[in-house]
């Protein structure tokens, strides 16, 4: 069977429209596939070194140039923007770190976690953003290692992070920051991401406002297709809100001796933003859910209007078709067919029935 040309693009468009492509990126994990990470093509490396008293911040033209402050007597961040196999490993081997931490950092599609392996602790975890052109959610993976007076954090992306209220607080006299340990530094990060998830957020939310205005005024297939791309947005929230939940509360019940149990609190704050936002992530869940069913609801009523209306003029061709059909039998003898208002009599009465039917639907409030 040909199909025209208008319709074949149609056809060719669908796959895009409802998102299939989105859903293999979101969907298609096989852990037991080893997967190959992209060599960036530009690393940032930027060290801050600091204490109550004083800050200092440069940057590295590669891992050798700060290697030397482990050994410092500052606390310092080295934050590397950009990944590559060489430099990762360089500084996590001068830093003891253990292999299979190694290959997490440098792992795609990693469920966000928390490790404790041999003097440091771990975490591995997504920053995510608001892509205004596709309205979709992207992630970054970040991983971080706190050790006794260091923080190492690994970023995919060299142009975009959430750290700069970090930065511009560690410029700060008496900053609170300056005046506690690395785990405090580590708190101040895992805030600045889970709160910038309330940002992201914000952005599903007025989606799902324009949308649901959207399928109450006018439902039709781009309607569908949108609420299923929020769906499957919605399970990008849940699969990195629920995981950071389950992180948090393992640095909470931690008794690494890298942990300042003053600090506990501020985990424990984190810890409740991120509850909060898995909760609104289910409230959203549960409003698409609704939406959804609006639109079936609303197709529903839309088809029922038109079979009632279809039933209303099957009704009233009825009785035109039911005298017309007597007045057309072939039979020699038949009630007024040599009458001269026959004709008229019959059309008279084709057109007063089915007016009378109308006063009577109406009255009945059929329509």
């Amino acid at each position: 069977m040909s199909m025209s040309p208008q319709k074949y693009l149609r056809y060719l468009m669908l796959p895009n429209l409802f998102g299939t492509a989105r859903t293999k990126e979101i969907l298609q994990v096989n852990p037991t596939i080893v997967p190959h990470r992209e060599e960036a093509k530009e690393v940032k490396i930027f060290v801050y070194e600091y204490d109550a008293h004083s800050v200092q911040e440069y940057g590295a033209e590669s891992v050798a140039d700060c290697l030397h402050c482990k050994a410092g007597k500052y606390i310092s961040w080295i934050n590397i923007d950009g990944l590559r196999k060489h430099e990762v490993e360089t500084i996590s081997n001068d830093y003891g770190i253990h292999p299979l931490v190694i290959e997490d950092i440098l792992s795609i599609n990693q469920r966000p976690k928390f490790d404790e392996v041999e003097g440091i602790l771990f975490c591995l975890l997504n920053m995510l953003y608001w892509n205004e052109q596709k309205k979709s959610i992207e992630t970054e993976q970040i991983s971080i290692i706190v050790g006794p007076r260091y923080v190492l954090s690994f970023q995919e992306d060299s142009e975009r992070d959430v750290f700069d209220p970090i930065r511009h607080r560690l410029k700060i006299n008496n900053a609170k920051i300056r005046q506690r340990g690395a785990d405090y530094l580590c708190y101040s990060m895992l805030d600045m991401i889970v709160d910038n998830y309330f940002l992201v957020m914000e952005k599903v939310s007025e989606q799902i406002e324009i949308v649901e205005e959207e399928v109450i005024r006018n439902a039709n297939t781009r309607s569908l297709a949108r609420i299923n791309q929020l769906r499957k947005e919605l399970i990008v929230l849940k699969r990195n809100f629920s995981p950071v939940r389950d992180l948090l509360n393992g640095i909470i019940r931690s008794d690494s001796d890298l942990l300042d149990e003053n600090n506990t609190k501020y985990f424990k704050d984190v810890y409740d933003h991120i509850i909060q936002a898995y909760d609104l992530s289910e409230n959203y869940r549960d409003l698409i859910a609704s939406m959804q069913d609006l639109y079936i609801n609303n197709v529903n009523l839309r088809m029922n209007e038109v079979m009632k209306v279809m039933a209303i003029v099957t009704c009233l061709l009825a009785p035109a078709t039911v005298i017309g059909g007597i007045f057309g039998m072939n039979f020699e003898t038949i009630p007024y067919i040599h009458n001269r208002w026959g004709f008229f009599l019959a059309v008279g009465a084709m057109l007063l029935i089915p007016l009378w039917m109308i006063r009577v639907f109406r009255k009945k409030g059929w329509f």
